[in-house]
């Protein structure tokens, strides 16, 4: 068996009326003359359902929350409770496409099953079809979440047979492959095993507590709102001092909170806008600056929200606060189940004017936040997460993440960008034409997330937001394109010049 850590569990306290914290897909596919199918897509699931655990636990929670919940097998998996159908209404266009999703992507995933679902979307313009996935934070981070999604596709339309198979397309795990996932998974813990663990977890939780608060305070000046305090890069240093941590790091730039529509409480309904740029472009971009592709996508989200708020009388005279992801996953995603992850957060010049002067300023910040990454892996997500025991973390998260969005917001928003393939992927012999990225809002985070992936030849951009805090995300979306036009010397090829291959959609 296996306990959820504490950032694990973290994913799951912060849910709430207004919160699901799920990341998920959208892969909009050539449908391979109807062989997409719900019982195509069940068997395909049914066998390879072995190769990510992440889609064949369930959660085991210790009575009254005394303690972390733990990931067992679940004895009683049904495939009709995470694969489901629906058809749009003609003319099946983007913006309807984009509101369905949307109102799924709303709702929480039921921890009584394996936390994740898969919805088949028919009646997409052009003969299209979508497959919308999506799996709990608690289970993965983007990098598990892009390996679980790899065991279910192909390298050419002539599906592969995932060897051995866990079960026969179209049936359920018998008792002996059920008995084989539990031996590789774990067993069960028994109701005596749980409430023993919960015990000594909470003997031992004040030396616990103490360690991840000396930790936690070695990165005190890299901590959104930590690095505020006065005196805390000397404290942070006192830390590392008496942890007997040497590694000298880059000091990092202010990393105060400007106030901007984007923070505030969220509600629980969302809008989602997704389109795709050249990744062609901007690797140009990006060689003929001396920056990494990174580095330009961070350029083209700064152009583009420096414009949206500028519309709207909004932008800040400070830098935005934005939170980085990066994965420190050591084992793949068929291995290990939940999050291994860092952040970076760092200053995002949206307050500078001049394009090139931005992109500059751009490439600086990274440059440093990578450096300090690179010396010394930040953990205090982790030690943050730990300094609370279970029962008082599951019951205040909701309430403090509300409070912090409405007094002292530690970022402005999250952005990622995850590596994708660079060819061709098949679902069920259907050809993913893009894949795009859906990411969690939360108080804490803001109410807009953006979200990349790098899929064969594009870049494919999901943007996540709650209307209360952000009305257009098309626009938001439309931003992203000029920033790449304004940063490129000439247009490369005639895609961009005529819209073709640029696939934008919201709603």
């Amino acid at each position: 068996m296996r306990q959820l850590t504490a950032l694990d569990a973290q994913f799951l306290n912060v849910e709430s009326a207004t919160t699901a914290a799920h990341v998920a897909g959208l892969a909009i596919l050539d449908p391979a003359d109807g062989y997409v199918t719900r019982d195509n897509l069940a068997a395909l699931l049914l066998e390879r359902l072995h190769l990510s655990p992440a889609l064949s636990l369930r959660l085991a929670e210790v009575p009254l929350g005394l303690d972390r919940p733990y990931w067992v097998p679940d004895p009683d998996f049904e495939i009709g409770n995470h694969l489901f159908e629906m058809t749009l209404p003609a003319p099946g266009g983007e913006r309807q496409l984009a509101e369905a999703v949307a109102a799924i992507h709303a709702r929480r995933l039921d921890r009584a099953h394996p936390l994740w679902e898969m919805h088949l979307i028919n009646g997409l313009a052009d003969g299209l079809v979508g497959v919308y996935t999506k799996v709990h934070h608690a289970a993965i981070d983007g990098v598990s979440g892009a390996e679980t999604l790899a065991t279910l596709l192909d390298l050419s339309p002539n599906a592969r047979h995932a060897l051995p198979p866990t079960c026969k397309p179209g049936q359920t795990p018998n008792k002996k492959q059920q008995r084989e996932l539990r031996e590789r998974t774990g067993q069960t813990p028994s109701l005596v095993s749980m409430l023993a663990g919960a015990a000594v977890q909470t003997a031992t939780h004040p030396a616990r507590a103490l360690r991840s608060a000396v930790k936690a305070a070695g990165d005190l000046d890299a901590i959104p709102l930590a690095a505020t305090i006065p005196g805390s890069r000397l404290i942070a240093k006192a830390a590392r001092f008496v942890a007997r941590d040497g590694k000298r790091r880059p000091e990092l730039p202010g990393l105060t909170v400007p106030r901007t529509p984007f923070n505030g409480p969220i509600s629980g309904r969302r809008h989602l806008s997704f389109g795709s740029v050249s990744l062609k472009d901007v690797k140009n971009v990006a060689k003929a600056n001396g920056m990494s592709v990174n580095d330009i996508v961070m350029a083209l989200c700064t152009s583009a929200l420096r414009s949206w708020l500028e519309e709207r009388d909004a932008l800040p005279d400070e830098p935005l606060i934005v939170a980085v992801p990066v994965a420190v996953r050591t084992a793949g995603a068929g291995e290990v189940v939940g999050n291994q992850i860092s952040a970076m957060v760092t200053p995002m010049p949206t307050n500078v004017a001049d394009p090139v002067r931005r992109l500059r300023a751009v490439g600086a910040t990274m440059s440093t936040a990578k450096r300090r990454f690179a010396l010394a892996p930040p953990a205090w997500l982790n030690e943050l997460c730990s300094l609370l025991p279970a029962p008082i973390t599951s019951l205040a998260t909701p309430a403090i993440f509300r409070l912090a969005s409405v007094t002292f917001p530690p970022i402005n928003l999250i952005i990622s960008n995850v590596p994708g393939p660079q060819f061709p992927l098949y679902l069920c012999g259907g050809r993913i034409l893009s894949y795009y990225p859906l990411s969690v809002l939360t108080d804490l985070s803001g109410g807009v997330n953006i979200t990349c992936f790098s899929y064969d030849g594009m870049l494919d951009f999901g943007v996540v937001a709650c209307p209360e805090r952000m009305d257009d995300v098309w626009g938001l979306l439309s931003h992203l394109q000029s920033a790449l036009d304004e940063l490129s010397d000439e247009r490369v090829g005639d895609e961009f010049r005529d819209r073709v291959g640029i696939d934008l959609v919201a709603g």
